[in-house]
């Protein structure tokens, strides 16, 4: 059975594109009174970027903290703030930040409307009902997140997604201006996240004609970006983003992304940050990418933190162990349909100590 899945049904790119966002959001007011709400990551506050949000007076805007992975708990607490706000639903919902910014917009967009706790949705096309109409505009690339059919939370048991159809924001606006001003770390280990996933994507079993058109394309912008670097590297990076998650969208990501959801969740590290640790310590199944990857991380004076695993207690190797299993369509993807006999819970420990 081949997969019909869903994608972006609207996109915009274009340096200076964002400045269009209130004549695309205008038609989706649907009465006198009508509210959007914009989430927006509380690095922004007091920016240049807070003049240009097209903020009409029955709009709310609500800045969100990403310094932790973005929760359930979270999730939930926004959600009941903005049913506090009016009797009726949003408009909409507009996410304005990087992949945790984005995934919450997209979790409380779903939530608005689908009763319980977004815990109860972490999974495989649990979510009923479709969501209010939701926009994402990335300010930091290489997540994937304004392009992919999930929203990757930590949850009271598991760092896993809401992946369903209805999830896909309804429309996306990609200005490479931006994402210009991005801390360059940050930039760099989300950056990477993207690189990851053509990795995982284009040596996966998974991997189709669809699929490795992008993943290759996206793996190429990569490289100009962060070997060769260049004019344009913000206008590459973004479409890197987004090509690269249209590879995994078809296919799926593997094993260091599936390692790392184990680290998130019992450390709390982020999420690009996470992988990029990993996969340094994948040479034995991705041994070219690891080794473009850490010219990458030299080109860029590029330091990973060591000796992370240091005082984890068992039962917080445990916990990641078991989060890393639960992951079997990345792990399939990776591996083949045997994984299992290959990426054993002694295997997995042995990485996972090396960190």
């Amino acid at each position: 059975m081949f997969r019909n899945f869903k994608t972006v049904p609207f996109v915009v790119f274009g340096r200076g594109c964002f400045g269009q966002l209130n004549d695309i959001v205008k038609k989706h007011r649907k009465a006198t009174g009508s509210f959007m709400i914009f989430m927006v990551d509380d690095v922004f506050t007091d920016s240049h970027l807070c003049e240009k949000i097209p903020l009409q007076d029955q709009d709310h805007l609500i800045w969100i903290n990403v310094d932790d992975e973005p929760k359930t708990t979270y999730v939930d607490q926004l959600t009941r703030s903005v049913h506090q706000l009016s009797g009726d639903l949003p408009a909409g919902v507009i996410g304005i930040g990087g992949g945790s910014t984005m995934d919450l917009a997209k979790a409380v967009s779903l939530m608005l409307t689908n009763p319980g706790s977004s815990a109860d949705y972490q999974g495989w096309d649990l979510i009923k009902n479709p969501a209010i109409y939701h926009v994402g505009i990335p300010a930091l690339s290489g997540t994937g997140a304004e392009v992919s059919r999930t929203t990757v939370l930590a949850g009271p048991e598991m760092k896993l997604g809401i992946n369903s159809d209805h999830t896909v924001f309804d429309q996306i606006v990609l200005d490479p201006e931006l994402i210009s001003g991005a801390p360059f770390e940050q930039r760099f280990y989300t950056g990477m996240d993207c690189y990851i996933h053509c990795v995982e994507s284009l040596n996966g079993t998974y991997l189709n004609t669809f699929s490795r058109s992008y993943g290759e394309k996206a793996m190429a912008l990569c490289r100009e970006v962060f070997l060769d670097g260049g004019p344009e590297s913000d206008d590459k990076l973004m479409i890197a983003s987004y090509f690269g998650g249209m590879s995994i969208a078809y296919s799926q990501v593997g094993i260091c992304h599936a390692l790392s959801y184990g680290l998130s969740f019992v450390l709390g590290l982020h999420h690009g940050i996470g992988n990029c640790i990993v996969f340094d310590q994948l040479e034995k199944y991705y041994p070219e990418e690891v080794g473009e990857f850490r010219q990458m991380m030299e080109r860029h004076n590029i330091n990973l933190p060591k000796g992370i695993m240091v005082g984890v207690e068992e039962n917080g190797i445990e916990k990641m162990i078991d989060i890393t299993l639960n992951l079997e369509p990345l792990m399939e993807n990776a591996l083949g349909p045997d994984w299992k006999e290959i990426m054993t819970r002694d295997r997995i420990r042995e990485i996972y100590e090396k960190l």
